[in-house]
């Protein structure tokens, strides 16, 4: 019951973080005019946002191993709460970023709280199972953020949209303070954070599947950065056609992590994850022969790259879960190291494939190919490890 109530808590509270990426975006062209702004400054909120969650990971899970996660968990939703009811007092645009950074610090803590809880309450095949409802949550939130955004923008205007995510992540912060979480006795936890950080990462057991699943979300970051140039490019694809293509990407996301959660324990994890990561290898490859062969239908493009995300979304929890199963050091370090590690990852992929783009679709292709190869190596150099 308790792991129940524990994943119900954890889903919520990684939707609620999720949506705070993308709710607010069909209302940047008001909230630009608001703050006398050009459009493309105001979209600096998204990358702001990314840092905020990036930089404190590590912090947030030192900090929730020391003082415990429930303290932490309402810290985190705090300090995102009442980001959220700042934003719409901003008056210029340095005071929207500055709330947007601080709204970003606090969905790190969400991710990373929500991440250790799921931890202490499953191991192995459960584990990974719970995270992929971690993975729906996340990719559910994707997909109706922008929709629903637009929604409360017409009905009620843009500060309404952060006015709700505040007062919504302030009532979960009331539900969470009335949740037990299960505690854990753990033996091997070192009272430093540095050192045990350290530890963690010398551990090849630790960190291939690590990099496994920073690779493949690389995949994801590579074509979301290169793709629309490429789309609306030489496929002549409309900015509305383009948008729709969120919701067979989100379906992928959505059908694999839902694969995860139904065949994990019957199949193991590693036979699933290089399943996954198979995928990922076999859709990027696919995009890469069709760019090269010059053809002018996008299915060949898009299509393939539907593949590639729903070999990462069986990948990904997977890997996460072998990662931090048998981590040389217990408690909250592995799962915030985790995180930090993919963060920093996506961010260089990004900005890397932001230096390649172009209007034509092999660069891309090619990046991703690689990036899906990186991952393939990863999985067969990993070592076995028994879980518990």
């Amino acid at each position: 019951m308790k792991s129940s109530t524990t994943l119900l808590v954890t889903c919520s509270t990684v939707f609620l973080a999720q949506l705070g990426m993308s709710i607010y975006l069909p209302a940047l062209p008001e909230i630009a005019r608001v703050l006398s702004a050009d459009a493309s400054q105001v979209s600096w909120g998204l990358a702001v946002y990314l840092i905020g969650m990036a930089l404190p990971m590590l912090f947030w899970g030192s900090l929730g191993q020391r003082i415990g996660r429930k303290p932490v968990l309402l810290a985190a939703l705090g300090i995102y709460g009442l980001g959220n009811l700042a934003l719409p007092m901003s008056q210029t645009l340095e005071s929207f970023l500055i709330c947007r950074l601080v709204q970003g610090i606090g969905a790190s803590g969400i991710s990373v709280m929500a991440r250790v809880l799921i931890r202490d309450s499953f191991r192995g095949e459960l584990l990974a199972k719970a995270l992929s409802w971690l993975s729906i949550s996340f990719v559910v939130a994707l997909g109706i953020g922008q929709y629903l955004g637009s929604i409360i923008q017409v009905s009620l205007g843009w500060p309404a949209i952060f006015y709700l995510l505040g007062g919504v992540s302030l009532l979960l912060a009331m539900v969470v303070a009335r949740v037990m979480f299960p505690v854990l006795v753990e033996g091997n936890v070192q009272a430093s954070g540095w050192p045990s950080y350290w530890c963690i990462l010398r551990d090849r057991a630790f960190l291939l599947p690590a990099l496994t699943g920073g690779l493949g979300y690389g995949v994801i970051i590579a074509f979301n950065t290169a793709a629309p140039l490429i789309l609306q490019g030489p496929f002549n694809w409309s900015a509305v056609e383009y948008g729709l293509l969120g919701w067979p990407i989100s379906a992928a996301y959505f059908l694999g992590a839902l694969g995860v959660n139904g065949l994990v324990l019957r199949t193991g994890q590693r036979r699933l994850m290089t399943a996954g990561v198979g995928l990922v290898l076999a859709g990027s490859t696919v995009m890469l022969l069709g760019s090269a062969a010059g053809t002018s239908i996008a299915l060949l493009f898009w299509l393939p790259y539907c593949v590639a995300v729903f070999g990462q979304s069986l990948n990904y929890p997977i890997s996460l879960s072998l990662a931090n199963d048998g981590s040389p050091v217990s408690g909250a370090y592995a799962m915030a190291l985790s995180g930090f590690i993919h963060q920093l990852m996506a961010a260089a992929i990004g900005g890397f494939a932001s230096l390649i783009a172009s209007q034509q679709a092999w660069p891309l292709s090619l990046l991703c190919t690689l990036l899906a190869v990186g991952a393939m190596l990863c999985v067969m150099l990993a070592p076995e490890r028994k879980t518990a």
